[in-house]
């Protein structure tokens, strides 16, 4: 390990790594880099330490008032990160970012990414401007902390992080999520049968599955013949997780079905007729581009990520965010019409191949690594850290 350059990922969530991150940290180790992940572990420990990644298993509450709790939790990301002594650190979203950087500064680690996967429901709640404003003013006072690049998703995200005066345009790349597996999410055939209509996502209100659930208990109503399903784990650590007692209600109305977290998502989009996301904002939507990689069309909102990904009439249809209305006329138009779908799954899968393969995503990020870790050194021989 100490031979290599060492790569540290902190990342809240084993399962989000190894949805999100683990191609990239992947692409990383077969270049050379010994790559160790922080993270708390559940059920994805084994898996992670089975692709040779050195395994650090550490907490990040992500609802947490408690302040003793979070200054340890500070604290001990200090004393890992003097202990791991990492060349490059890769932070992924907002509570890594805040508390990585402070203890990356501390530890002199001679590079940070800082990644956001989405400004997420701080940002977007625009009730609670305290909050907003306590974020943003930590968010001001960490990332320009030693040497730093911001990672964002898309060219909103940017804007408005710059917009706001969080983080200046010099400091931020935009790199198009973590790429996508276009030979595990293939071209798939129209199936037959009752079409089924996919929501994959957290079973998050801020994902819009109330609305898909108001839409679909409006196309049954008019007599339109499909399965409406929600696939996706809860996140009870999520500000805006829905209830389990609101999903199994949904459910036992019979307007929608719930499937849970499934292992097996190419098979599930391979079933599916038509992949919905109503977002109401998206870093960039991993579960739209695995839908656009099996050759599907899609609906979703016309917000940040989602409509980098659907075009609208395109590759897909685009819709108001939090217009159930909307989202139901849009589906049932997809629906109806088998040979816009084909046409249109047809160009999301080429988009997918030429902009959002997994090796060019890798390439890109890897070359940032590299050039972080090539500045750093210039640096420490001229004395500059």
């Amino acid at each position: 390990m100490r031979d290599r350059p060492r790569l540290l990922y902190l990342i809240t969530e084993d399962w989000y790594f190894w949805s999100h991150r683990v191609d990239l940290a992947r692409a990383a180790r077969d270049a050379g880099y010994a790559v160790i992940v922080a993270t708390r572990v559940t059920d994805h420990g084994e898996r992670i330490q089975r692709e040779g990644f050195q395994l650090e298993p550490f907490e990040l509450v992500r609802r947490s008032r408690n302040l003793l709790r979070e200054v340890i939790a500070v604290a001990e990301l200090v004393r890992l990160y003097r202990r791991v002594r990492p060349d490059v650190v890769h932070h992924v979203a907002m509570k890594p970012i805040l508390y990585g950087s402070l203890a990356a500064w501390v530890t002199r680690v001679p590079a940070i990414i800082n990644a956001f996967a989405g400004l997420g429901y701080t940002f977007m709640d625009e009730r609670n401007r305290l909050l907003r404003w306590c974020v943003k003013t930590a968010l001001r006072s960490v990332l320009g902390l030693g040497h730093s690049v911001v990672l964002v998703q898309n060219c909103d995200d940017q804007d408005r992080l710059v917009g706001e005066g969080v983080v200046s345009a010099s400091q931020t790349r935009i790199i198009a999520g973590s790429g996508i597996d276009v030979a595990m999410y293939s071209l798939q055939p129209q199936p037959s049968g009752v079409p089924m209509v996919v929501l994959p996502a957290r079973m998050l209100w801020d994902k819009g599955v109330g609305e898909f659930v108001e839409a679909a208990r409006r196309l049954k109503e008019k007599g339109v013949d499909a399965r409406f399903i929600l696939v996706g784990r809860r996140d009870e650590h999520n500000p805006a997780a829905i209830p389990d007692i609101r999903l199994k209600e949904w459910v036992k109305e019979g307007v929608v079905e719930w499937w849970g977290h499934r292992e097996d998502m190419p098979a599930v989009y391979a079933a599916a007729m038509l992949v919905v996301l109503p977002s109401y904002r998206e870093g960039l939507p991993k579960v739209l581009l695995e839908a656009a990689a099996c050759g599907k069309a899609m609906v979703a909102t016309d917000v940040p990520g989602c409509r980098e990904i659907v075009r609208d009439r395109f590759n897909g249809l685009l819709v108001p965010p939090r217009d159930f209305a909307a989202l139901a006329t849009a589906i049932e138009e997809l629906l109806i019409d088998q040979e816009t779908r084909e046409i249109m799954g047809q160009r999301s899968r080429t988009r997918v191949m030429v902009e959002w393969s997994g090796p060019r995503i890798a390439e890109q990020v890897l070359g940032l690594y590299h050039d972080m870790v090539k500045v750093a050194a210039i640096d420490r021989s001229h004395g500059y850290a």
